[in-house]
């Protein structure tokens, strides 16, 4: 008797294990990956943020008209958008089949739309209104209907006539929002003027929240080049169209962009049309970094957005067409994570896509995404890790820095490497006064401003701890140097030391000669062009002296100004190098042809001079660099540009004088310097290229006659 119950004890027990552990089953028989990426663009692999729950929309069903009593099947036909409203119910723009699908949260078929006084053809875009008027984009008819609750015809918006339309906009909607206002936006195949404004009545309000247009530098050269009939017969640069266009409680407007954009594909726009997204120069869509690799050739190989939701804390929701990608954001634009994938071909896979087309979340920040290939509705829930990472920021956007920490460190507990709980923990001990583990933290989640600000306030309160330590040694230092310089102005070991000889060492004096040339450029460029000055030697020792000063910058500059990801060393002098031995053997060979008096000697030395000040600048810029915040960053680059101007007068004043050249020649020489500059590198190019496959061809003949 005792071992039945121990059995069912034990049995009771798996049962229960069982029971808890569903949803973390759930969660790890995901097909599909979930990605971060931290400051520096790396690629960290996280724990599901969404896992599926099911599929809505494979089984609906018609009335048999020769037997009323049967049903037949009539699934969705390409449909085209999705829109969920404040009951939760959903409403698909089933285009193929010209009809709505209303469904129940839980995915039951409600009703069909279908205006039979005023039928749809191949409607595309679905909007609800809290009131439950319905807005449908009718594609195929060239307009917009409204209906009321009931799906009755109420009003249609076809295309307003105003002599602001160009006659060559062709209207036809594709998908529609309406504000609190009741005006509409609607974004048209084709719009590159933006989203077209309507008021309540139909009346054209405008264009809105068009893209900018983008010109590659060969048609900005060619705008400076050509004359206005030559850039008339040019092919018309227009921009990028808009793909969708949603709203949130707050009234704001999110419209996302394909094409070959790589920016301002995701806009958050007020009323008065302006982006707030902080990163909108950034490129949004997420991918891997070897994903475009297994696009064919001739395939756009940039994220094709063509959706985009909003949950109920903000976060921006975008689906990408082109990768098939998922990608989170927060209110301000800061990547979370992103996830999905396609389908393998000739399988149905959950939780991986065909071709996805719109998405959308309910109250309860489930995800809804509708595939028109697969013609279903996949749905997604948050996971554990999910919930976490939005409470958390969500607290951290409303400023509640403080309550924000608990719930990032139980996301750090999960992932440790993710960078917004990272830079969510920065914040609040920032906002504790812990500035010394928020510069850390900051550091840590490749945050240069808020790294500076923490730093601002750490030497601060140092200041505010010594300052009259740091006043009293300034003041009695001065004092005790005038009274010293006084007291010895006569004494005799400085008369030794104004009398010493200086060195006789010619290496010296050539090295000497570089610091000469930054007093005098003219004389001294002239002087190791006709008096012999400088040396192979010298020249070599300052390369190598700069190489080391570039090396000391990477490593040594705050990181409030240091950029760089990573420092590569062997990187950084292939080249440094390389690029200055080009430099010298094409100026050498276009001054041989274009009247230069120097020799390859006088090229090389001159060269090295003339980089002098990036050792007497940059190191001690660097090492400022640490005592400086960004606050400080105009002066910082005032130095900076400072040091890079010079380098760039001496490297003009060299090949003047050391060629004899005008100053017209000066410029033309420089000029063919640079154009040969890029020959030789296309040449050595090619010629790796060629040299590779030979290569290659003579090992694969030698395994061929070993095989044999």
């Amino acid at each position: 008797m005792n071992v039945r119950c121990n059995r069912w004890k034990l049995f009771l027990s798996l049962l229960i294990l069982c029971t808890a552990l569903l949803p973390a089953t759930a969660e790890a028989a995901v097909k599909y990956s979930t990605y971060t990426k931290d400051s520096n663009g790396n690629l960290i692999w996280l724990q599901p943020a969404y896992y599926p729950t099911g599929v809505i929309g494979q089984d609906l069903f018609v009335p048999d008209p020769g037997n009323p009593s049967a049903k037949l099947k009539s699934s969705m036909q390409t449909p085209k958008d999705i829109f969920i409203d404040a009951k939760n119910d959903i409403y698909i723009a089933d285009t193929g089949n010209n009809r709505i699908v209303h469904m129940n949260e839980k995915g039951q078929l409600q009703r069909y739309l279908t205006v039979p006084e005023s039928p749809m053809v191949k409607p595309e875009g679905v909007f609800v209104t809290p009131e439950e008027d319905i807005y449908v984009a009718d594609t195929g008819n060239k307009r917009v209907i409204k209906l009321d609750k009931n799906g009755k015809l109420k009003q249609e918006f076809k295309r307003p006539e105003s002599r602001y339309i160009p006659e060559t906009f062709v209207y036809d909607p594709a998908k529609v929002m309406v504000d609190e206002r009741g005006f509409l936006y609607i974004a048209v195949h084709g719009g590159y003027e933006g989203l077209m404004l309507l008021d309540a009545n139909g009346k054209f309000q405008g264009f809105f929240g068009a893209n900018k247009t983008v010109l590659s530098a060969l048609d900005s050269l060619k705008r400076m080049l050509y004359t206005k009939e030559m850039y008339a017969n040019e092919i018309a640069k227009k921009p990028e169209t808009i793909n969708s266009v949603a709203t949130d409680k707050n009234g704001y407007i999110y419209t996302v962009t394909g094409g070959t954009v790589k920016s301002d594909q995701l806009k958050k726009l007020n009323i008065k049309g302006e982006n707030l997204l902080r990163s909108s120069s950034k490129a949004f869509g997420e991918t891997r970094a070897f994903d475009a690799a297994s696009l064919p050739a001739n395939v756009v190989n940039t994220p094709q957005l063509i959706d985009v939701a909003v949950d109920q804390i903000g976060n921006m929701i975008v689906v990408d067409q082109q990768f098939k990608y998922i990608s989170h954001y927060d209110a301000s634009g800061n990547l979370l994570y992103f996830w999905g994938g396609p389908s393998a071909v000739g399988s149905s896979q959950v939780g991986l896509l065909k071709s996805p087309v719109a998405l959308d979340v309910n109250s309860r920040n489930e995800l809804y995404v509708l595939d028109d290939q697969e013609n279903i509705v996949q749905v997604f829930r948050l996971s554990e890790f999910g919930q976490k990472v939005n409470q958390a920021n969500q607290q951290t956007l409303a400023g509640y820095y403080e309550a924000s920490e608990k719930p990032w460190q139980d996301v750090l507990r999960m992932n440790a490497q993710f960078t917004p709980a990272i830079l969510g923990l920065a914040k609040a001990a920032s906002k504790k006064g812990n500035f010394e583990e928020a510069k850390h933290l900051f550091k840590e989640a490749g945050d240069h401003e808020g790294f500076s600000d923490a730093f601002w306030q750490i030497r601060m309160k140092w200041f505010q701890n010594h300052f009259s330590l740091i006043a009293s040694i300034v003041f009695f230092g001065t004092l005790l140097l005038i009274l010293t310089d006084r007291w010895t102005a006569k004494a005799k070991f400085r008369e030794k030391l104004r009398g010493r000889r200086r060195s006789s060492s010619p290496f010296i004096q050539n090295l000497k000669h570089a610091i000469y040339v930054l007093k005098h450029p003219v004389d001294g460029f002239t002087a190791v062009r006709y008096e012999g000055k400088g040396s192979y030697l010298a020249a070599i020792v300052i390369m190598a002296v700069v190489y080391g000063a570039l090396l000391f910058k990477e490593f040594f500059t705050s990181f409030s100004f240091n950029m760089a990801v990573r420092v590569d060393v062997y990187s950084i002098f292939t080249q440094f190098f390389i690029v200055w031995i080009t430099w010298i053997i094409a100026n050498y060979l276009v001054s041989s042809i274009y009247r230069g008096e120097g020799r390859f000697r006088d090229i090389l030395i001159g060269s090295a001079y003339a980089l002098v000040p990036y050792i007497i600048i940059g190191v001690p810029l660097a090492l400022i660099s640490n005592v400086m915040t960004l606050s400080e960053s105009s002066i910082y680059s005032f130095i900076e540009n400072g040091m890079l101007i010079w380098i760039g007068i001496l490297m003009f004043w060299k090949i003047q004088w050391v060629h004899n050249y005008s100053v017209g020649e000066t410029v033309m020489n420089i000029f063919l310097t640079l154009c040969t500059m890029i020959v030789i590198g296309v040449l050595i190019f090619i010629t790796a290229g060629l040299t590779n496959d030979l290569g290659s061809l003579i090992y694969e003949m030698v395994q061929e006659a070993i095989l044999r």
